[in-house]
Parts: structure tokens; sequence; C-alpha cells
């Protein structure tokens, strides 16, 4: 008899369901469900639901996932809560902004029923219930932001709302889990100026990063040069020591090589016939520079006894000579003696 009853509470349970298209959806669609399901004695409720019993009139207990027995008669399941999470759209409402914008807003609200004895007895409507405060809040939290906090701060936004809305819903057995801002919508002409506002940013941004690159640039090129600059006077100071000491040495040169003409030409003139010697050079030197007046000036200054080779090589000796009585003589100069010096005349 008890599994003649079972099977037949069962399949009155099963029509039961067959005729409610699973109402347990949203909050709502429970509220406008005319037909609950019947008391059976033997009831199985499915996972993730919670069922409300009342016994004449009166809240008696939460029944289970899983098997579970009633009174007939007496037992009445008067409410079903649906303990998934919950989905519910916000419909779009118009709200004020700080700067006084108008806006279109709209939203997505997920929740979920924790204590279904409050949810059914303590507000007639959940769904309606959290829809206007979520709207009312939302509202509330947008008149204390500007239009351009509104778009920056969005997830504060969205967590100010959901903290406000948990404040209120905790007698209500409902804990907000999180709210989403689908859409924003502003104003057309509000629109433009934004536009336009961020056209102007752009065109700032890149003038600011046109002139840091230009003064980058002209930083640059006046570096290069300074250092070119540096550079080249390095390489002139370098140059001019390295020409002064080639200078130098050419001049140490000249005088040394000048110097040992002079010994040797001394030995040479303190020789038998050196005169003769002396004689024939400066006859040579006399005739070449002979040869080369009118070559580089025409204004000329010439002595009188221009063609006499023989008188002028005869006062270049007369010259020497004097200069060689002078001059100490070869042997003193070789042995580096002192030459003896006459007396003078009286």
């Amino acid at each position: 008899m008890f599994g003649t009853l079972c099977r037949t509470g069962g399949a009155v349970f099963k029509n039961s369901q067959q005729s409610l298209p699973r109402l347990w959806v949203t909050l709502s669609q429970q509220r406008c469900a005319s037909r609950l399901p019947m008391n059976t004695v033997v009831l199985f409720v499915p996972q993730q639901e919670a069922w409300v019993v009342q016994r004449m009139g009166r809240f008696h207990r939460v029944l289970e996932p899983g098997l579970n027995f009633l009174i007939p008669v007496l037992d009445k399941v008067r409410y079903v809560q649906s303990l998934k999470e919950i989905v519910i759209d916000i419909p779009e409402q118009s709200a004020v902004s700080l700067d006084n914008v108008t806006l279109q807003i709209d939203g997505v609200l997920y929740l979920r029923i924790l204590d279904p004895l409050k949810a059914s007895y303590g507000v007639e409507d959940p769904e309606y219930a959290v829809t206007q405060l979520a709207q009312t809040t939302m509202r509330s939290e947008l008149g204390k932001l500007t239009l351009d906090k509104v778009f920056r701060e969005r997830e504060s936004l969205n967590s100010n709302i959901v903290h406000s809305i948990n404040q209120a819903s905790d007698d209500w057995g409902i804990r907000c889990l999180r709210y989403e801002i689908k859409d924003i919508q502003v104003p057309p002409r509000i629109k433009d100026s934004m536009q336009m506002q961020v056209e102007a940013e752009r065109k700032k941004r890149a003038t600011v990063l046109e002139s840091e690159g230009m003064r980058e640039s002209g930083i640059n090129v006046a570096e290069g040069r300074k250092q070119a600059q540096i550079l080249a006077s390095e390489g002139e100071k370098a140059e001019r020591i390295n020409k002064a000491a080639g200078e130098a040495q050419a001049v140490l040169a000249k005088a040394e090589a000048k110097s040992k003409a002079i010994r040797l030409l001394s030995g040479a003139l303190a020789e038998q016939n050196g005169n003769a010697a002396a004689s024939l050079s400066v006859a040579e030197q006399y005739v070449a520079a002979f040869s080369n007046l009118a070559k580089k000036s025409n204004t000329l200054l010439l002595p009188s006894n221009a063609g006499n080779i023989s008188g002028m090589v005869t006062q270049a000796m007369t010259i020497y000579s004097k200069l060689a009585k002078k001059s100490p003589p070869a042997e003193s100069m070789k042995t580096g003696e002192p030459p003896v010096q006459s007396p003078p005349a009286q």
C-alpha cells in the first residue's frame, strides 16, 4: 500500500510539474504562478530549490532538496524559492549628474536568495523591491558624480550600488552579488561637446609631443655641434703642437747641419790653397746672384762696377781676411785653447 501511495504521489507531482513550466526561474514568475506543488504526502524537492511549507496557515518548515513527507490537508507548499543566482534586467531610466547633465542609464543585477524564509515573508515581491531599490540607488550615486567621473569610475559606482542594495536587502534574505552598468546614453549636444573635447585634447598632446621632439632635436644638434667644436679644437691643438715640434726639430736639424758645414768650411779654409777655393765659391755665388737680377722686381740697386767680377771677388776676400784676423786661429779652435792676444800698439 505504501508503494502504491508513493507511485500515486510521484505521478501527481509529475503531472503538476508538467502543468507548471518551471515557474521558479525568476521571482516575479513565482508570484504570478497560479498553482504550486500539491501535497501528495511524499514530495521530491529538486536541487537548489527551497519549498516553504505552511501548516494550518502558519509557517511550518522549509523543505530541503530530496525526499520529504507532508501531512495531507494540514500542510501546504506556499512558496517555491530558487537558490540559484538570479539575473535581473534593470530598465533604462534617467538620472542627473552632479554637473546637471541628464543621462539615460540601465544595468544588470545579479542576486541570490540566502534565506528562503525571509524572502517569502519579508517582502511581497522581492524582485520588484530589489529593482526599485537598484534604480533609486543608481540615481542617488550618479547625482554624486560629474559626467567625466561617471565614465572613469564605473567600477566604483557599481560597488557603491551593490553595497547600498545589500544594506537594505538583508531583511529580505537576498544577497546582491554584483551590479553592472550596461549602457550610458548622453544627450546629442553633450556627446558632440565631448567629441570636440577629445579632439582638442589629442591635438594638444600632438602639439606637446611635437614641441618636445623639436626641443630634443635642438638639444641634440647643439650637443653635436659642441662636441664637434671640442674635437676640432683638440685636433687643431694637436696639429699645432705637432707642427711646432716638427718645426723645432727642423730648426735643430738645420742648426746642426749648418754647424757641421761651418766646421767643414773652417777646416777647408785652414788647409793649403783654402783662399783660392773660397774665392772660387764667392765668384760662383756672385754669378748666380747676378743671373737672378730683375726676376722678382723691376726696381734694382746695382753697384757701379757690377760687371767687374774680379773686383767683387777681391772685395769679398778682403772682407773675409778682415773677419779671419778678428776671429781666433784655426789651431786654437781645434785644441780649445784661448787665442793669444798681441799687445796693443804704442
